[in-house]
């Protein structure tokens, strides 16, 4: 993984601090107790990653806003810190004109997490979870899946101007596409995700986030038919 300095950012300093104590905890020891690697070369990369020009929704910001929620749901997971990286690596390959994210994203984690010390069933785990977020539809029971979804799609449960706000940053991540092809594939992405039995699985998405998300979705969706 190479070195890769970020953006300037308000939480970036806080984000590498957060980012190399979960590494470390997940470090496995070395078989001649020889020294783990360093985990801020790792984080800083990530953190490059997130701050790509590139980008306007997957962000920093939202990679905050779903390690906080992540963090907020940690009692429904099996293994929080598998959830929370896979939190750090489930957008960390973001090009809105590709659709390999998800892939290239848990191919960068099967690569990096084994060198930096991870061991083999939880890199496995990660990975896992990153390509989950393409569907966002854990089977039943996949506790580490559901944590790390509802906390990927709580976004959809703000409240009207934080909603709107995300949606203007979709848009303008997608500038490059002309607006009916926009709209045509937006709309196909809402009702993807209204067609879902449920968009939250854990206990707590399904009380506090799943009747305004539906209702800020099916009010985007009518908006993009109109």
């Amino acid at each position: 993984m190479s070195f890769t300095p970020a953006a300037p950012h308000p939480r970036y300093d806080a984000l590498l601090a957060e980012w190399c104590d979960l590494l470390r905890r997940c470090q496995e020891p070395t078989a001649d107790d020889a020294p783990a690697p360093d985990p801020a070369p790792y984080g800083a990369d990530l953190l490059g990653r997130w701050a790509e020009p590139q980008r306007r929704y997957h962000t920093l910001d939202h990679l905050q806003a779903v390690l906080d929620h992540a963090t907020e749901l940690t009692a429904y997971a099996d293994d929080s810190d598998a959830v929370a990286l896979a939190a750090w690596f489930h957008d960390a390959v973001y090009r809105p004109d590709r659709s390999e994210n998800e892939e290239r994203s848990a191919h960068l984690a099967e690569r990096a997490l084994p060198e930096a010390g991870v061991a083999a069933d939880r890199t496995a785990e990660v990975a896992r979870l990153v390509r989950l977020t393409v569907t966002h539809d854990p089977a039943e029971g996949d506790h580490n899946g559901e944590v790390l979804c509802d906390a990927d799609l709580a976004v959809l449960a703000g409240d009207p101007a934080a909603y709107a706000a995300y949606a203007a940053a979709v848009r303008s991540e997608y500038a490059f596409v002309p607006d009916d092809a926009f709209r045509t594939g937006r709309a196909a992405v809402l009702r993807q995700l209204l067609a879902l039995p449920a968009l939250f699985r854990t206990p707590y998405g399904r009380d506090q986030w799943e009747r305004t998300a539906r209702r800020n979705l099916t009010t985007e969706l009518e908006l993009l038919t109109a």
